[in-house]
């Protein structure tokens, strides 16, 4: 790992001076073309791309009823109830942020209010590929189901042995509608332009590789998107009473997804950094991931020393992490320094998995420091609002001068004539 030490303005030079760029140009312009050839050949291109991608010739995308109403049957029943666990704690969690419409009157002759209505169709995306993630299935469909959204479709890649029975328990679990087996940039387009198999929707979330992340960058107007994620990432503020193998075993539960995650450590004290950085050295070596997590650590593993833990936090906020660990003393005492952050563990039993599979918030996070203005995955996301107004004919004559004026001052005359007719037609009467 490597160490950074010094005043903040030091430490947040060297770290800017670091900051990963992406050389992302040729897979941009091969998920551009992806996503052409979709939205011209429809489920045609689906079958070509799926074949050369993921060396499976389909004749059907979806999934049967009867596969997924047989899901359960594959999978442990310990698997199950863990599943079940995990759905209930994320159905109280989210339950929480189920917001209703109001109506305000309290101008007399005036109405206004707000509509909450949940999206018609929703598009959840789950990884394939070297890992699966059942645990993704219920974090994204979940939030959904709360929201009251009719209509939630699965897409997953192929396997060479069919789908993968944890997906598809998952899936079952939480109530997808329809399943369809199609992975990558090829799954984005098919759904935010509808194929002949597979229908159009309204807003796609989920996480996925670059070709994912860049596909959805691309159908963002078309649809709605969660976010753009990216590579997976923690930071850990910790101070001396904290445990090094506990800090060194979840900075690798981060650098075991990817090659790219980011795991840094940021610390007062530089002995317990190397001590950090000892252990993760030593647990390494017995990790079935270990190339994964090594290239990781490697390349993007990070121990910042600071000076004060408030250095320690401005620094974290600078980075704007998806996930933050505060293993501190008094851990509590140190969330209101927390601006930037997708999501919180604090204290030594707070371990980042526990976020990932099972606690109730989302795992569903901002990456890349975009924390600074995205937020997790939630039921608000698979909700639309609308405004309404309703004006007597008093209430609008009290306060037609003022329209009228705005109105006049922007160049729009016929916005004003569309207030003041109403009340010269009055007039006119009144003379006949």
């Amino acid at each position: 790992m490597r160490f950074i030490s010094g005043n903040k303005k030091a430490i947040l030079r060297e770290l800017h001076s670091v900051a990963n760029s992406d050389a992302q140009s040729e897979t941009e312009s091969a998920v551009k073309a992806i996503l052409a050839d979709v939205k011209v050949n429809g489920d045609v291109a689906l079958f070509r791309l799926t074949e050369e991608f993921d060396g499976i010739r389909l004749t059907d995308f979806r999934v049967p009823q009867h596969k997924l109403d047989c899901a359960l049957d594959g999978v442990e029943v310990e698997f199950i109830e863990a599943l079940e666990q995990a759905k209930a704690n994320i159905l109280s969690y989210h339950q929480k942020q189920k917001q209703s419409g109001f109506v305000d009157t309290e101008k007399q002759g005036v109405m206004r209010g707000q509509l909450v209505r949940p999206l018609e169709v929703a598009g959840i995306y789950v990884p394939g590929g070297t890992a699966a993630y059942p645990s993704s299935v219920l974090m994204n469909i979940l939030p959904a189901k709360i929201a009251g959204v009719p209509r939630i479709i699965m897409v997953t890649p192929p396997g060479k042995d069919g789908l993968n029975p944890y997906i598809l328990a998952a899936a079952k679990i939480a109530g997808a509608d329809e399943i369809y087996q199609i992975g990558g940039a090829q799954a984005i387009a098919a759904l935010a332009f509808g194929t002949e198999s597979v229908p159009k929707v309204d807003k796609i979330v989920g996480p996925g590789n670059i070709f994912v992340a860049l596909a959805k960058r691309e159908v963002f107007g078309i649809v709605d998107i969660d976010m753009i994620a990216g590579p997976s990432e923690v930071v850990v503020v910790a101070d001396e009473t904290a445990n090094p193998r506990f800090v060194a075993a979840d900075l690798l539960s981060q650098a075991e997804h990817d090659k790219l995650a980011r795991a840094i450590l940021i610390t007062t004290s530089e002995p317990f950094g190397q001590a950090v950085a000892d252990e993760v050295e030593k647990q390494l070596q017995s990790l079935p991931r270990e190339d994964i997590a090594r290239a990781s650590i490697a390349n993007f593993g990070q121990v910042i020393v600071t000076e004060s833990l408030e250095d320690a936090f401005d620094i974290m906020n600078e980075i704007a992490p998806e996930h933050l660990e505060i293993q501190v003393e008094n851990p509590m005492d140190y969330l209101s320094h927390v601006k930037n952050a997708g999501s919180v563990f604090l204290g030594a039993y707070a371990s980042e998995p526990l976020g990932d599979y099972f606690a109730g918030p989302n795992h569903v996070l901002p990456t890349s420091g975009t924390a600074r203005f995205f937020s997790p995955l939630g039921v608000a996301d698979f909700c639309k609002r609308t405004s309404f107004i309703s004006y007597t004919k008093a209430a609008l004559e009290r306060e037609k001068d003022a329209i009228v004026m705005l109105a006049e001052k922007e160049g729009l005359t016929a916005h004003a004539r569309a207030i003041q007719i109403r009340f010269e037609e009055d007039k006119g009467n009144e003379n006949s």
